[in-house]
C-alpha cells in the first residue's frame, strides 16, 4: 500500500466510527464501469457501489440534471408543492401496477415505510388486529431496529441489539409449507426479495414465487416486495417481480434510483396507501428537487436505451462465461447463479484469497458470506469487462492448483 492510502487509512481511524470491515483500497474518481483509487490504478467496478450505480460513474446526463437543478432549488421540505417530486412519481408510477409512492432517503427508509403501511392498513383501513411481517431466512431489509429484525439472518448482524421489536418472524427460504403455516390472522405482510443479495445471490424459485403471492391473497394479508437491490432494470426486467408476472401490494426501491445520491421509495396499490393520512409517516428530506430530477433522469435513460435487455443480455453471457470456468473447475466452484446482471458464483472452500487476487489484478466485486463472489456491476459495463473477469477468474484457481 502508498503512503497516501497508509495516511488516509490513518485518519480515519481517528474520526469515523468503526462500523465497515473495508476492502484495502481509496477510491478517488470513477467514471462508467471504471474505478481508480488514490495512486492512479485503474479498476473495473463490478459492485457498482452495492447495486447503486446502474447507469455507471459520472454519467454526464445525470451531472448536468443535476448541476441544473442544484441552481434552481435544493431543499424546501415536505411541506410544500415540488415540481420534480411529482414528475418522479409520474414516470415512476408507469413501470409499475403501483398507485401511490411515498419518497425517503434509503432503502431501509423504504422498507420500514412498507411495515408501517402493512400494520396502519390493517388496522385503520381493515379494522384488524394484524401486524406481524413475515420474511424468509437468508433475507436483508436493513438497518434500522425493525427492518434488522425483519431480517432474516441470524449471528453479529442482529448481536447487542435486543430486545428487538416484536410482531416478526423469518420462514425457511423455498419452504413453501412452512409458510402456509406461518399466515395467521395476525399476519399483516409476507415480505420477499425476488432475488436475495445479501443473502448470497439467492433467486426464488418462479413456482414458489407465485405461490406466495396466492397465500397472501387467500390469507387477506399484504404481498410486499423488496426491490432495494434487484429494481431498476438490474434483473433484466424493470422491476424482479415482473419476471413472474406478479403484482405486489406494496414494494420498496432505492439504491439505482438516484444513481447514487441517497433515495429511496416505496410503491402501493390504492386501496393500500389509504392506510397512510396526513401525519402517519414523513420525512423530511425524501423526495427533494435535486435527487428527484435525477431520479427521473435515471428512469428515463433505463427505459430509453433498454437497460433491461442490456442487463438480461449481458447477464446471459456471463453466466454461460462462468459456468464454463465452473466446468473447468469443478472442485473450486459449487455454484454459479443469477438473474440479469445480479450474479454470484459460489465457491467450494473460503474465498479472502481469490477476493484479495481478483482485486490484486484490477477487478472489484464483493465476497457474501466467505465464500459466494457476488457481482453487481454498472448495467453499461462492456462484454469484453465481464469476458475478462471470468478469464482472470479462471487463471487465479489454476494458479492456485499448482
Amino acid at each position: 500500500m502508498s503512503s497516501k492510502y497508509d495516511a488516509l487509512v490513518a485518519r480515519e481511524k481517528k474520526v469515523l466510527c468503526q462500523t465497515y470491515g473495508r476492502y484495502p483500497l481509496a477510491i478517488e474518481k470513477a467514471v462508467g464501469a471504471r474505478m481508480t483509487d488514490l495512486d492512479g490504478k485503474e479498476y473495473v467496478d463490478l459492485l457498482a457501489g452495492i447495486a447503486v450505480a446502474n447507469l455507471g460513474h459520472s454519467h454526464p446526463e445525470l451531472l448536468k440534471v443535476m448541476a441544473e437543478q442544484a441552481q434552481e432549488l435544493l431543499h424546501v421540505s415536505n411541506l410544500f408543492f415540488q415540481p420534480r417530486q411529482v414528475e418522479l412519481a409520474e414516470i415512476l408510477l408507469s413501470t409499475c401496477a403501483c398507485d401511490r409512492v411515498f419518497f425517503c432517503n434509503s432503502g431501509a427508509e423504504a422498507n420500514e415505510a412498507a411495515i408501517k403501511l402493512a400494520r396502519r392498513y390493517m388496522r385503520t383501513v381493515r379494522y384488524k388486529d394484524a401486524y406481524e411481517i413475515i420474511t424468509l431466512t437468508g433475507s436483508f431489509h436493513g438497518r434500522t431496529l425493525a427492518t434488522l429484525t425483519a431480517t432474516g439472518q441470524a449471528g453479529r448482524i442482529k448481536e447487542g441489539f435486543e430486545p428487538l421489536p416484536e410482531g416478526f418472524r423469518a420462514v425457511p427460504f423455498g419452504d413453501i409449507e412452512a409458510l402456509r403455516s406461518a399466515v395467521t390472522q395476525k399476519t399483516a405482510a409476507v415480505l420477499v426479495e425476488m432475488v436475495q443479495g445479501e443473502g448470497g445471490v439467492l433467486p426464488l424459485p418462479e413456482a414458489y414465487a407465485r405461490e406466495v403471492q396466492e397465500i397472501c391473497r387467500a390469507a387477506g394479508c399484504l404481498f410486499m416486495v423488496d426491490e432495494v437491490q434487484t429494481g431498476l432494470c438490474r434483473t433484466g426486467k424493470f422491476w424482479a417481480h415482473q419476471h413472474f408476472g406478479l403484482t405486489p401490494d406494496v414494494f420498496t426501491t432505492s439504491k439505482a434510483l438516484a444513481n447514487g445520491l441517497p433515495m429511496g421509495a416505496m410503491l402501493a396499490q390504492e386501496h393500500v396507501a389509504k392506510g397512510f393520512v396526513p401525519g402517519a409517516h414523513a420525512t423530511t428530506f425524501g423526495g427533494g428537487g435535486v435527487v428527484s430530477a435525477v431520479a427521473a433522469k435515471v428512469i428515463e435513460i433505463l427505459k430509453r436505451d433498454d437497460m433491461a435487455g442490456q442487463a438480461r443480455d449481458l447477464g446471459a453471457l456471463a453466466l454461460d462465461a462462468f459456468r464454463k470456468v465452473q466446468d473447468k473447475h469443478p472442485e473450486c466452484i459449487s455454484n454459479v447463479r443469477g438473474l440479469g446482471l445480479m450474479i454470484g458464483i459460489e465457491l467450494s472452500a473460503p474465498g479472502e484469497k481469490i477476493h484479495s487476487e481478483l482485486r490484486e489484478r484490477g477487478f472489484v466485486c464483493n465476497l457474501a458470506h466467505g465464500r459466494v463472489l457476488r457481482l453487481l456491476p454498472p448495467l453499461v459495463i462492456s462484454a469484453d469487462d465481464l469476458l475478462a473477469f471470468a478469464a482472470a477468474l479462471d487463471d487465479i484457481i489454476e494458479s492456485n492448483k499448482a
